[in-house]
């Protein structure tokens, strides 16, 4: 379980965060979505330790993650544009990534032959193609056997096959009560993956429920429709 607790962050003059408090249990799946610029990279890197928060706490099952890093290893993270040394090859890659978790883990190479990168293991990173970088990049998230798994983006450049390769993964693993923390801007795609939302706005949470209860509220069945139906109340409610 990750809990989010009344956590501000400030770049400068501009206030990303603002008194953002969020829990994520297992086997639920996370929806994050905003407008740009609303917050959501901040808070997701913020739970990542890549961002300290100027207040509040965070903590991963119980214990504050202020100062820790071994965390990190129940996280699989898989970003919306990987970065790779370009002269690694794939099966170089994926073989150094094994020897720093080091022995003693399950390693689960499952999207690693779905998707077809045993194939390419000697295909440096340089040469491939945005949709075989996110490919890698769904792989290595996946490979450890994480109890937590932040996307951003994931289905982002794949071809069709493969989003349906990845989805029916993210499917599969929150069977095995895994969370899941998704950022897309591709609504059918979140309908279909999470059960929850939190819609971030200006650096507010605006709304954290199941999904299904946003669409009972708006009366619409369709997520992305649902979400503009809940922004145009909240600008009607704003200026009246």
């Amino acid at each position: 379980m990750i809990e989010v607790k009344h956590i501000g962050k400030k770049f400068g003059n501009l206030e990303v965060l603002k008194d953002v408090s969020a829990s994520f249990i297992s086997g639920g799946s996370y929806a994050i979505v905003g407008p740009n610029g609303s917050g959501k990279t901040t808070l997701i890197k913020s739970i990542l330790g890549m961002v300290l928060p100027d207040s509040g706490l965070i903590s991963f099952d119980g214990n504050s993650i202020a100062g820790q890093w071994h965390y990190r290893e129940n996280i699989g993270y898989m970003p919306q544009i990987g970065r790779y040394p370009d002269n690694m090859k794939i099966g170089q890659l994926l073989n150094m990534m094994k020897d720093l978790r080091g022995t003693g883990r399950r390693v689960d190479e499952e999207l690693v032959t779905e998707l077809q990168l045993d194939v390419l293991f000697n295909k440096r990173m340089h040469t491939l193609s945005g949709g075989t970088r996110q490919k890698v990049s769904a792989a290595l998230a996946f490979l450890f056997d994480p109890s937590v798994l932040i996307l951003d983006e994931p289905t982002a450049g794949l071809d069709p096959l493969s989003v349906e390769i990845l989805k029916a993964k993210i499917l599969k693993e929150k069977e095995r009560g895994k969370i899941f923390l998704i950022t897309s801007h591709i609504m059918s795609d979140l309908d279909e993956l999470t059960s929850d939302l939190i819609y971030l706005e200006d650096g507010v949470v605006r709304y954290s429920n199941p999904l299904q209860l946003l669409k009972q509220q708006t009366g619409e069945e369709k997520l992305g429709r649902a979400i503009a139906s809940m922004m145009r109340t909240n600008f009607n409610a704003s200026h009246s």
